[in-house]
């Protein structure tokens, strides 16, 4: 049976966070003992994504959490990479979506497939490193807690409308890589074609769980090679 684990924080756009309609946010309460072992990789889970996301699913991913304190409804969403490295087997769930598109990715995610653990709602925004599924797609705990600022009163234990899945810290970038260089680069490939000319992350910039191409993912680490341009 599973420990109990800190839960993530918050998600948000790239310049500040989401509204709680389109997208939600995470806190920090701790896992019931025995929660993430409800439904674990049940099939309705996938069935329900399949229907919704479609059949060309990406295999990576961008992820987004508030490295920065902030109190929701008195929780403290704040949750860094930093907070997931300094967990038991570097784990934690990724609680707290509210926003149909966002969860139908988090759906959608297969094991072992990597995600950029984006750093949200923050002075600098940016990718700050490097995360895998090492859970699919089970229910969220917190649509059922009162006390969390993502309880769902409309949401039935035997159909749950919220979905998360367990993220394992694999590396920190070997530089941080802004929200500022990904925009500039953005913008110059909307001109040239290049990798990032549709990247979720300004064309969908309010969803906190966005599909990334193997173009992008792979163009996105070659930056950590580079000079900051």
């Amino acid at each position: 049976m599973p420990k109990p684990r800190k839960r993530l924080a918050g998600a948000a756009g790239p310049d500040g966070p989401d509204n709680k309609g389109p997208a939600g946010k995470r806190t920090k309460t701790k896992n019931p003992v025995g929660a993430s072992a409800t439904m674990g990789n049940s099939s309705p889970e996938k069935t329900s994504a399949s229907k919704n996301c479609g059949k060309n699913l990406s295999s990576y991913w961008l992820m987004k959490s508030e490295p920065e304190s902030r109190l929701e409804k008195g929780v403290d969403v704040k949750f860094s990479i930093e907070d997931l490295q300094a967990q038991p087997k570097q784990t934690a769930c990724w609680d707290g979506v509210r926003n149909y598109q966002a969860r139908n990715f988090l759906r959608a995610m297969q094991l072992e497939q990597e995600a950029f653990f984006y750093h949200s709602n923050c002075k600098e925004p940016g990718i700050a490193g490097l995360v895998k599924i090492v859970k699919e797609a089970y229910p969220d705990h917190t649509q059922f807690e009162k006390n969390s600022p993502h309880y769902d009163p409309s949401s039935k234990e035997d159909n749950p409308k919220w979905s998360m899945v367990d993220v394992q810290f694999v590396r920190m970038m070997k530089r941080y890589i802004t929200l500022a260089e990904l925009k500039t680069h953005y913008q110059a490939h909307k001109t040239t074609g290049g990798p990032l000319k549709n990247m979720a992350l300004f064309t969908r910039q309010r969803l906190s769980i966005q599909p990334l191409t193997p173009e992008e993912f792979d163009f996105i680490l070659s930056l950590e090679e580079k000079e900051p341009s």
